[in-house]
């Protein structure tokens, strides 16, 4: 059944919150009596198979019992979940020590980093921030992510001495690691999705679209870049940029960071996506912006097999709407493959539906992780 799902993901993280609160108080933590980033929609995420998918953990809010202070907690006593944290950690510190990472990037204080039992927990500070993201002008948004994207390019495999090092905590992504990934986004959303006849046309013309440019992939590739690189994973303090999700940290396609942030913004900030787009073509030349299309339609393709995969295990209002963003995500890769604008009809049809067929509890989920009003 639809709510299968849910229900069990709701019945994980009640009793994981059971046995986790004394353990987090007796360490010197007390958690908000709320918890969004456990609420709404995250239980889709829970058994996401890829990068930035979350696996079986907690992410929650809390406080120092002695200062007061917001931090953040997460926990898991799950082998992928644990990996994940313990993989996160190792990537944290070793981007921390690199030159370039002081220049741009901050890291939130770790405060704690402990094995309790079956449970591992890492304990780190909470970024305030007077605005969030996207309640910056659209050219403080544009310069904040730019100088994002350039600070991962400035990291290029083979300039480091202790390249095999890197390479080997955080992966290396290539062409054939990029198509394979794709056959396998394809194979899935047709799996959970057969009878869409569209979504299968336009999923095939993607695949020959990266198979026939294999090379111009290759090319910009051995870069530092982020599976998952949009606002949320992101905190402005002052002038001070802090990059809060490590786990999805790898080396691959410079523009694979570039075609997540790009895709996301197509329904929050179209002007942005639209105009950072026009700035790889204009200041980069064609082949930059063709490997960009690339991996906008590699990307696409990932949100296409999670949510045609939602589709399975959703009802309701939010079946509808996992629906709309399956036709929202397959206009998209039409859009990017014909390298036109997604229609500003496609857009505004989605996002006018989103406050009625989202929760309460996926509303409030949003405003945490985004920021805004």
């Amino acid at each position: 059944m639809p709510s299968s799902e849910r229900e069990a993901w709701d019945a994980y993280r009640e009793e994981e919150l059971r046995r986790i609160t004394p353990i987090i108080a007796n360490l010197g933590y007390t958690l908000d009596v709320t918890q969004v980033h456990t609420g709404g929609e995250r239980f889709l995420m829970a058994g996401a198979r890829d990068v930035g998918g979350g696996g079986l953990k907690l992410v929650l809010v809390g406080r120092d019992t002695k200062t007061g202070k917001r931090v953040i907690i997460k926990v898991s006593n799950s082998v992928h979940g644990i990996a994940e944290i313990e993989r996160e950690r190792e990537c944290r510190e070793i981007l921390h020590k690199l030159q370039f990472a002081s220049r741009a990037f901050r890291t939130p204080e770790e405060l704690l980093y402990t094995k309790e039992g079956p449970y591992v927990i890492s304990v780190t500070s909470y970024i305030e921030q007077e605005r969030a993201f996207i309640e910056h002008s659209l050219d403080e948004q544009f310069f904040l992510a730019l100088r994002a994207f350039e600070t991962q390019e400035g990291v290029h495999a083979t300039t480091y001495s202790h390249a095999q090092t890197i390479k080997k905590t955080f992966g290396m992504v290539g062409v054939q690691e990029y198509l394979e990934g794709y056959d396998s986004f394809m194979g899935r959303a047709l799996a959970a999705d057969p009878g869409n006849a569209e979504l299968t046309h336009m999923l095939e013309r993607g695949r020959k679209f990266l198979h026939a440019h294999r090379t111009d992939i290759e090319r910009y590739s051995g870069f530092l870049t982020h599976a998952d690189f949009v606002p949320n994973n992101l905190r402005v303090a002052g002038r001070d940029l802090f990059l809060l999700d490590y786990a999805s940290v790898h080396f691959g396609n410079k523009y694979e960071s570039w075609a997540r942030f790009l895709n996301f913004m197509i329904t929050h900030n179209t002007e942005l996506e639209r105009t950072l787009a026009r700035y790889v073509r204009e200041n980069r030349g064609e082949e930059e912006y063709l490997s960009l299309r690339l991996m906008r339609v590699y990307k696409i393709a990932f949100l296409l097999a999670f949510h045609t995969e939602a589709l399975l295990k959703t009802s309701g209002n939010l079946h509808e709407l996992t629906r709309r963003r399956v036709h929202l995500w397959t206009e998209a890769m039409s859009a990017v493959l014909e390298d036109k604008d997604v229609p500003d009809e496609v857009i505004a049809s989605y996002v006018g539906q989103l406050d009625r067929l989202r929760s309460d509890d996926e509303k409030a989920r949003q405003k945490e992780i985004l920021g805004g009003k």
